[in-house]
């Protein structure tokens, strides 16, 4: 059972909030905004890409290919930041005059992550004059070391940590590297290469490039959709910088100014632009677009991010939607087999690092198989598949405390024989290892995480905004807060509290528990529905309910209505 907590608002900057309502500015003052200018998200707020490290150098570079008709190959990863870092590189630079544009992506099954040996083999079949890596290349030191040996400039933008040792590269761009200084340091993939092309475009202006040419001075405000995609679907923090791309790039979308691939990608998720929000991004666009990376390749759904008809979009876009229901039916067996292992295990008593491995699994899955264990149970979690001669492949999800990539970095330090490759971030990383040797990686990473990990952090914590006073659990409050966003990582969405009387409860959808309840005070009556309900313990004969749930406008058949989206459910009686 979780623990679950109140928020406290910072009563400094609930002070100088005055004039927002007051459930607004206990929700504020209790993210970290410390005035009403950090409410503030036009671009004239964004960060200035000069303090990112490397920058005037990576311009340098593009600019010399661009102005020289080089051929530029763009290496992205498999994932969504990947995709749409991918895509925005191509159009941006394309639109800023580059003749010989053309982009790669490993398949992951293949070639595994970032700008490997093997990868850059298959890039010189193409023959490139420069390779800019995006989302990837700041661990790819073998990589860039023989691409630099072929006689190709490479430059490296990334957002990934960095290890001890940096690739050679012509020049790099990483928040994330030693010595920079840029304060974004939470910037996606797609945000950082974003800022280059800003680099880019104004050392062209500086060279008259765009009027020699005879080409429009590119507006690099028009690619905000896909910042917005990729930045959300990769679940990065949303700082206050990060946060302005989002929301300018929701603003574009809602407009119907997004490119022909986003917008098909809404219709085949059943999605209205005119009301999207940040979540419908993470939870219906971006797994859409994983999917492909998942199961096949990447490849399908930057052509849909690049695809300039309708038609070419929307073909594109069933094929991706068709690829993520394959994906939910794959993931759902593979979370079956695992929950029949952990049973055995007992969990809650033995493992607090977890490692799981299958022969059977699919690579392409079990970032969210580890994602949806690691939910379950409130412990960091490994889920491993066969890669091949003898090799297995890991994808780590972790919880608040753990830091997964330095927890790999610390065993790789002390069992140097153990990892292959790996890398990541705080929540979340991948790794190689030999199949031989899972039970001792198994075991040297529980004793870690057991020692890392006190109870207090393994105790699942739900915090809330407390509760709702009558007069504000209603339509405008449920709008205000949707406007009121982007939400996302590191700036939740509104969480809220509070003990009901069930009126009526059924199932719906076999999985879903839809509920009319009353408030406990006025009998104000609302309705309520709490998604993928445990039907062991739902529906039952409770006459009282305690609530963690979103205040949302539920839409069905063109009317509005107030709902409670819960997160938590409890008996009371």
């Amino acid at each position: 059972m979780p623990r679950i907590t109140q928020r406290t608002p910072d009563s400094n900057a609930f002070a100088a909030l005055s004039g927002l309502p007051v459930v607004l500015r206990r929700i504020y003052a209790a993210r970290g905004v410390r005035d009403k200018q950090d409410l503030e998200l036009g671009l004239s707020g964004l960060l200035p890409f000069q303090n990112l490290k490397g920058i005037n150098q990576a311009a340098y570079v593009l600019q010399a290919a661009v102005t020289e008709n080089k051929r530029i190959l763009i290496v992205g990863d498999f994932d969504a930041d990947g995709a749409t870092s991918s895509a925005l590189a191509v159009r941006l630079l394309r639109s800023m005059g580059a003749r010989y544009v053309d982009y790669l992506v490993p398949n992951r099954f293949e070639f595994g992550y970032g700008l490997t040996p093997e990868i850059v083999e298959v890039a010189k079949s193409r023959s490139p004059h420069l390779i800019v890596t995006v989302d990837n290349g700041i661990s790819s030191l073998a990589g860039v070391t023989v691409a630099k040996q072929s006689g190709i400039k490479v430059l490296v933008t990334d957002h990934h940590l960095a290890g001890d040792e940096l690739p050679r590269a012509d020049a790099i761009v990483n928040p994330n590297q030693p010595g920079c200084e840029f304060a974004g340091k939470n910037t996606a993939g797609v945000g950082v290469i974003f800022y280059v092309m800003a680099a880019l475009r104004n050392a062209l202006r500086a060279s008259n490039w765009f009027e020699k040419q005879d080409i429009p001075d590119p507006n690099i405000a028009e690619h905000l959709d896909l910042l917005a995609l990729g930045t959300v679907a990769d679940v990065v923090p949303l700082d206050r910088n990060n946060r302005i791309l989002v929301e300018q790039g929701l603003r574009r979308i809602r407009a119907g100014k997004c490119c022909l691939g986003i917008t098909a990608l809404l219709q085949v998720s059943g999605k209205d632009p005119a009301n999207l929000v940040a979540s419908d991004l993470g939870f219906a666009l971006g797994p859409r677009l994983n999917a492909a990376g998942r199961l096949e390749d990447m490849t399908l759904g930057i052509e849909c991010l690049l695809a300039d008809t309708p038609e070419r979009a929307s073909e594109l876009a069933r094929q991706l939607d068709s690829l993520n229901r394959s994906r939910r039916d794959i993931e759902a067996d593979m979370k079956r087999q695992a929950m029949d292992k952990l049973a055995a295990l007992k969990v809650e008593e033995h493992q607090i690092g977890m490692s799981l491995y299958d022969p059977d699994w699919h690579q392409g899955v079990i970032g969210i198989l580890a994602s949806r264990i690691k939910d379950r149970y409130h412990r960091p979690v490994i889920a491993f598949a066969d890669a091949g001669n003898g090799d297995i492949k890991g994808s780590a999800r972790s919880i608040k405390g753990f830091h997964i990539r330095d927890a790999l970095d610390a065993l790789a330090k002390k069992y140097p024989e153990l990892l292959q490759k790996f890398g990541g971030h705080a929540m979340a990383a991948g790794l190689s290892i030999r199949k031989r040797d899972f039970a001792a990686f198994s075991s040297a990473f529980n004793l870690l995480a057991s020692q890392q990990l006190t109870e207090e952090a393994l105790a699942d914590e739900i915090r809330t905004d407390g509760k709702l006073g009558e007069a504000d659990m209603s339509m405008s409050l449920a709008q205000e807060l949707r406007r009121a966003g982007p939400w996302g990582q590191g700036f939740p969405e509104p969480l809220f509290e509070g003990e009901f009387v069930i009126l009526e409860q059924r199932l719906v959808g076999d999985k879903h528990l839809k509920l009319r309840l009353a408030t406990t005070d006025s009998g104000q009556i609302v309705d309520a529905i709490a998604f993928f309900i445990d039907l062991e313990e739902w529906p039952n004969g409770a006459k009282k309910v305690k609530l963690v749930y979103r205040l949302e406008v539920n839409e069905f058949r063109g009317r509005q209505s107030l709902q409670l989206l819960a997160v938590y459910l409890q008996a009371v009686e």
